[in-house]
């Protein structure tokens, strides 16, 4: 049997998934103990049991000066920012998408716009929206908007391209309207595609929240690890990373599962 053809059974692709995690905590571990053992007051790569210990407090214990637990007000502030900003781009990127798509004088006048809109380094524009839209909450979620809607907006607008013509010829034999067309066919297709750009489009999103919270911010889990970075505290940065790595995880998985829950007939995917 050919290598392409042979799939593993359950147990072997747990342990599969399961085998690069694991490499990578035992090369954490090892290079730990070696800079440990060369010198005990090391803090690049603090010890495993270093970092589960400063997690346990930072999930537990309130901070003294406020009496708030910080990790989970950094979250909620990142986790709304980001929210919102992705929110905001999906749901521009699904009109002008779908705008593009389907109506031929908006493709002449905004898709080359559009295209030379997605060229442009989001995080060069982070000093302009900070002049123009101040140190608060907007110009964080402007910079998530900035970032990821131009990809969307491509990624529909070319789904809407591929949709067979037929479907649009026949709609209209039938009688429907350009907005029914939009509504009862374009849209129907496109939304799977949408949580898929989406899925694709976090880990920028996260990238442009961090770099703009770094920058200027009270609260947030970009601006306290750039916080602590002066104290080389590393067990904490650590943390904050490994939490990050986990909340992206489970928005992702969040999306996978109600992509296949509402579009059961998409089959498999990533």
């Amino acid at each position: 049997m050919r290598l392409l053809n042979r799939r593993p059974t359950r147990p072997a692709g747990i342990l599969l998934a399961a085998l690069p995690f694991v490499a990578v905590l035992i090369a954490y571990w090892i290079g730990s103990e070696i800079r440990l053992a060369a010198n005990p007051q090391d803090k690049l790569l603090p010890a495993p049991a270093t970092i589960l210990n400063t997690a346990g407090g930072l999930f537990t214990e309130p901070n003294k000066r406020t009496g708030e637990i910080l990790l989970w007000a950094d979250t909620w502030a990142s986790l709304r920012r980001l929210a919102l900003g992705v929110g905001i781009g999906a749901l521009i990127s699904l009109t002008v998408g779908v705008g593009i798509g389907l109506l031929p004088y908006v493709r002449r006048g905004l898709s080359s716009f559009v295209a030379v809109l997605s060229m442009v380094p989001p995080l060069a524009l982070l000093p302009i929206l900070f002049i123009v839209f101040g140190l608060g909450e907007t110009s964080k979620v402007v910079l998530i908007v900035i970032g990821i809607t131009p990809f969307l907006t491509r990624d529909l607008s070319q789904r809407v391209l591929d949709i067979p013509h037929e479907e649009i010829v026949k709609a209209q034999t039938l009688g429907a309207s350009t907005w029914v067309i939009a509504l009862r066919v374009v849209l129907p297709q496109i939304l799977p595609r949408l949580i898929a750009g989406i899925r694709l489009s976090l880990g920028s999103a996260w990238l442009f929240l961090i770099a703009a919270e770094a920058v200027a911010a009270e609260v947030g889990l970009g601006y306290r690890i750039f916080l602590v970075r002066r104290y080389l505290a590393m067990d904490i940065i650590l943390t904050y990373v490994i939490w990050i790595t986990l909340l992206a995880f489970l928005i992702d998985f969040a999306l996978k599962t109600l992509s296949r829950k509402a579009f059961p007939w998409l089959g498999g995917g990533l």
